[in-house]
């Protein structure tokens, strides 16, 4: 179909938060003029009652502030003694930052197939792909919603494996009643400003129930300083802002009434869309979905899109190519058809707007422009 010449009396933007943040304007001022005022522009005390307050929240007992979720992944990998010559299993449709951390520790990423109706790992296909190298498995809760934690956690503990989840869409989302990122031996969060709960810049932090991992995460943050100027271990500089601390400890208050904006939001499209040939999220036994993204599949996805611009519709495809295909992973010998679930979802998925503050005017919007492309 091709795209409508009509044009809408105000587009619809894929995430604005201006009005949120608005709201906190004061807030955000105060508490970034006591960093100034404090010097205390890394780490200090806004990070310690940050990391006290997001543990709280997600019912860890340890949250270790860190400089994004990449490196909040990174770090995981580091604590757990991943590198050279182990295997982290991980999905082939997510986000590169959870496979090219693997990459990074110096660690083999080993893909696999998607559960098609979650977006999520596929336990049965991870199974498959454990070897005598696999140290590690990096479920990824994509959207906002959890992956399938049993069926991983009793992979895991069959084959000896680290569990690190890969929590960076799903801060507050919960799996039979327990917290994304509290499951495993790790979690980590991503605080990037497009996030459930997103800072003024890069900011994510590592989730965990044990001791000794948490100070080893602490240590490794800080180009694995024991001492001063004593270094146990090789570390990095991933330690989180004073600012962005501040700014999340504000924004983490509204996080679950936040949540619950964006459930709402995904019940008004499931009763708006419910007739169109979108195949609409869908939400598993047991998942708490906080919806990140609300991500739909359509068979004509790139025309779809090329509609949405012209009737001023955000969108975003949240991914457009598998990561066994990335030009960067080719050394590592995987083909085209190799995953046929990940690689038919990154031809079809296209994310709609959403975020807290979207109105059901705007969603209907979105809604009129899917009717007049399927009209």
């Amino acid at each position: 179909m091709p795209p409508s010449s009509a044009s809408p009396s105000s587009p619809v933007p894929l995430l604005d938060l201006s009005e949120a943040h608005q709201a906190d304007r004061a807030a955000f001022m105060a508490a970034i003029g006591e960093i100034i005022d404090t010097n205390a522009f890394v780490l200090g005390k806004a990070t310690e009652q940050f990391e006290h307050d997001l543990a709280s929240y997600c019912q860890a007992t340890h949250a270790i502030g860190m400089s994004s979720g990449t490196d909040a992944l990174l770090a995981a990998l580091m604590a757990a003694e991943i590198g050279p010559g182990d295997e982290v299993i991980v999905p082939a449709f997510t986000f590169f930052a959870s496979a090219g951390s693997v990459a990074r520790a110096g660690a083999k990423p080993v893909f696999v197939d998607i559960d098609p109706a979650t977006f999520n790992i596929d336990p049965a296909a991870a199974a498959e792909a454990v070897t005598r190298r696999t140290r590690a498995i990096m479920p990824v809760h994509l959207y906002g919603q959890s992956a399938d934690m049993d069926a991983v956690m009793a992979l895991a503990e069959r084959e000896g494996l680290t569990v690190i989840e890969d929590a960076a869409q799903s801060i507050g989302a919960r799996y039979n009643g327990i917290s994304s990122g509290t499951i495993g031996h790790m979690g980590a969060l991503s605080f990037y400003p497009t996030k459930n709960l997103g800072a003024f810049g890069d900011a994510g932090a590592v989730l965990t129930q044990d001791d000794a991992l948490a100070e080893r995460l602490r240590v490794l943050r800080l180009h694995g300083q024991t001492d001063t100027y004593q270094h146990g271990l090789l570390g990095g500089n991933f330690r989180i802002d004073g600012i962005q601390s501040a700014v999340l400890s504000i924004k983490l208050k509204h996080l679950d009434a936040d949540a619950e904006a964006r459930r709402a939001a995904a019940a008004r499209y499931n009763d708006l869309l419910a007739d169109t040939p979108l195949q609409l999220p869908q939400v598993a036994a047991g998942c708490h979905h906080v919806f990140n993204q609300y991500t739909v599949r359509s068979q004509q996805r790139d025309a779809l899109c090329e509609h949405f611009k012209a009737a001023g519709i955000g969108h975003r495809v949240y991914y457009p190519l598998a990561l066994h295909l990335q030009p960067c992973f080719a050394d590592l010998g995987y083909r085209e058809g190799q995953f046929p679930k990940a690689e038919a979802a990154t031809q079809q998925v296209v994310s709609l707007p959403m975020f807290p503050h979207l109105t059901a005017e705007q969603q209907t919007q979105v809604a009129q422009a899917v009717r007049t492309f399927y009209a």
